[in-house]
């Protein structure tokens, strides 16, 4: 057995590490359907201005990644992209949503919208805390 320590980005070494968890997964609960979701904006110019990104599967929404520009916060928008996006993901079925957070991001924004904050890890020197949130849909 070797051990390597890798410190640069390697996207065919990570689908392989992924590839081996959805082996073990699928062993545990069966076929997976997992679908990308996005929902973006875009200004008159066409320059994106905010955006929601994350993936579903087995009936969760797993956000991961919340964008609004530094002009529209505060306007709605951020708003407005999380309820279309979580509407497409309760369409797919998906019981759940989840996505974590910085404390010196959004969590108040995530509360807004009906999120809870279910764990957390504490600030600590050099590191603010991170939390992490989930909202149900429905019946889980």
């Amino acid at each position: 057995m070797k051990f390597q320590v890798i410190n640069e980005e390697d996207p065919v070494l990570v689908n392989e590490l992924v590839d081996g968890v959805r082996v073990h997964v699928h062993e545990q609960l069966g076929d997976e359907l997992t679908l990308p979701l996005s929902v973006i904006s875009r200004d008159d110019n066409g320059e994106l201005i905010g955006g929601v990104s994350g993936r579903t599967i087995y009936r969760n929404f797993l956000i991961g990644v919340v964008w609004v520009d530094k002009k529209y916060r505060g306007t709605g928008l951020g708003r407005q992209l999380m309820e279309l996006a979580e509407d497409e993901a309760i369409g797919r079925g998906c019981l759940v949503s989840q996505v974590d957070t910085l404390s010196i991001q959004a969590p108040v924004f995530y509360q807004k919208l009906g999120f809870e904050i279910i764990g957390s890890v504490p600030e600590f020197p050099g590191s603010p805390a991170r939390y992490f949130l989930m909202k149900t849909y429905g019946e889980t």
